[in-house]
């Protein structure tokens, strides 16, 4: 979840309009990558029980 605004990755869905195909982990997400919501970094990222 990203701290910044509240939105979640979920890796069963990955994002595919960015080249991240369903089913990646978020351990396997590009430390380059950035929130779609806010632009967030990786790093500003939790990890959340759903």
């Amino acid at each position: 979840m990203c701290l910044i605004c509240g939105w979640i990755y979920d890796e069963r869905a990955g994002l595919p309009d960015e080249g991240i195909a369903p089913g990646t982990r978020w351990a396997d997400v590009p430390m380059n990558w950035s929130c779609p919501e806010c632009g967030a970094r990786k790093d500003d990222f939790e990890m959340v029980a759903i």
